[in-house]
């Protein structure tokens, strides 16, 4: 066995996982405890009168949280952040209006909202065609902060979150891994066994006077497994929220990312423009796909706040010289056959009005999904964002301890319950300073419970990998944080 052998089965953690079927045991044991049959496809009602089963058997999520979101117009973000300013925001006691009501392994999570597009990049028999889905996967990773400027929770030590999503065909498991400096490993795979996308991000919050920004620590990995054995790596671009001290905040990403193909010594290098003086260059995202001789395949072009479109070199390079030459552009749309025939998922794209200048011929390989009509009542969730910390009947008996939907600071914001979230934070604040002090007069080290340090050999870094074993269910020796 090679050492890129290995190193799958050691990412994978499938022997130790129980998971050679479609479902673990375990697996079959938590739909049991959930009244719900992943064999069964002709269900309806609610179970237990909660939670609705559609006609397919799959469950429908929650579209709204319990409460609206809190205002923060008598709160100044302004008086706390002069006081930081230089200083790394993760180490800074903010108050709670300041938050949404989910932990960031949780906005992590949401990496996995447009993972139709891992699925259709697996189905491709075309290197080119995986690597643009691949591509706009990693666009559409960022595209759930749009106007998101809660911040969400910092995880506990040994806190975790797991999320399973049969409708679309993953499970996925986090866990906080460091606290100083604060690490989120996380580990995706596909329910056929298909794909395996993991990393571990390291938020590095900064404060210089204006604008807060968020320097990408972040080393994210996707294996195709089986079919087409490739490895991607990528990072994610900087993240700068502007107009914390007057005016209405607004997120901008931007920065180079470069996705490699180990595999094929291709690569994708994508550009997240800053906005510019006027705004001209506001959420805009350009690039291009190369082969390992730096010939260029393609060119992508559209918004991280919108779409994504690929055209070819030529035509792209000719569409800009005659805008040059003849001043504004002449405008022309997609047609709804052109974008159906070109994108399996049609049916599931919203209508929006996109402003992004369509160059005829152009693929699209992604559009946002739309957020629920009262989205701005709830903190600006998407529909996937607003299901994460939905607490069913019946789940709090299989979940780890240690997940985030127990955590009961973050449940009372979510219900409304401002005050007492607060308290309740401080609480958890205070018990993991105490557990720390405690573990140094003991002179204990931290274990991680369900990733471990490894290295990654197609960059030859220190990498999270998964331990295995979480979806057995054994959750006898989890540290006791809330």
């Amino acid at each position: 066995m090679n050492s890129e052998e290995e190193f799958y089965d050691a990412v994978t953690g499938f022997d130790s996982d129980n998971s050679s079927g479609d479902f673990s045991e375990a697996n079959h044991k938590v739909a049991e405890m959930l009244d719900l049959d992943p064999h069964q496809s002709n269900r309806t009602g609610k179970h237990n009168g909660e939670t609705e089963i559609q006609e397919n058997g799959i469950k429908r999520h929650r579209t709204s949280l319990p409460a609206p979101m809190f205002s923060r117009s008598d709160f100044s973000v302004w008086s706390i952040l002069k006081k930081c300013i230089g200083l790394e925001l993760s180490k800074i006691t903010m108050p709670i209006v300041f938050n949404e009501p989910l932990s960031f392994l949780q906005r992590i999570t949401e990496y996995m909202e447009h993972i139709y597009l891992i699925n259709k990049a697996c189905s491709h028999a075309d290197p080119l065609e995986r690597m643009q889905a691949v591509a706009a996967f990693a666009v559409s990773a960022v595209a759930s902060q749009w106007e998101r400027t809660g911040k969400p929770f910092n995880p506990l030590l040994g806190e975790t979150y797991e999320l399973t999503r049969e409708d679309l065909g993953f499970r996925f498991i986090s866990e906080q891994v460091s606290h100083h400096p604060p690490i989120s490993a996380f580990y995706s795979e596909g329910l056929n066994k298909d794909f395996i996308f993991h990393g571990s991000i390291y938020p590095k919050l900064k404060f210089w006077g204006k604008s807060p920004s968020q320097t990408p620590e972040s080393d994210l990995f996707l294996y195709f497994l089986y079919r087409h054995n490739e490895a991607y790596t990528w990072t994610n671009p900087t993240c700068c929220v502007h107009n914390v001290i007057i005016g209405k905040l607004w997120l901008e990403q931007y920065g180079t990312v470069e996705i490699v193909n180990h595999s094929t010594g291709d690569k994708c290098v994508l550009n997240f423009k800053p906005c510019g003086l006027f705004g001209k260059e506001l959420h805009r995202v350009e690039g291009h796909i190369q082969d390992k001789n730096r010939k260029k395949l393609c060119v992508i072009y559209g918004k991280w706040t919108e779409c994504l479109w690929c055209t070819d070199p030529t035509t792209y390079e000719t569409y800009k010289k005659n805008e040059k030459r003849g001043g504004e552009p002449k405008k022309s749309k997609p047609s709804e056959d052109v974008i159906k025939s070109e994108n399996d998922e049609a049916d599931d794209m919203p209508e929006v009005q996109d402003t992004v200048q369509f160059i005829p011929g152009s693929k699209l390989l992604w559009r946002i999904n739309c957020r629920p009509p009262n989205s701005s009542q709830m903190y600006n969730f998407t529909s996937f964002a607003v299901s994460l910390n939905e607490l069913e009947k019946g789940m709090e008996a299989i979940l780890a301890p240690t997940d985030c939907r127990l955590r009961p600071d973050i449940r009372n914001m979510e219900n409304g319950n401002m005050d007492v979230a607060s308290k309740e934070k401080e609480r958890l604040e205070e018990k993991q300073r105490a557990a720390r002090k405690e573990r140094a007069k003991d002179e204990v080290e931290w274990h991680t419970r369900w990733f471990h340090q490894g290295t990654n050999p197609y960059t030859g870094t220190s990498d999270w990998l998964y331990s295995g074993g979480y979806f057995d269910r054994n959750f006898s020796d989890c540290p006791d944080i809330y």
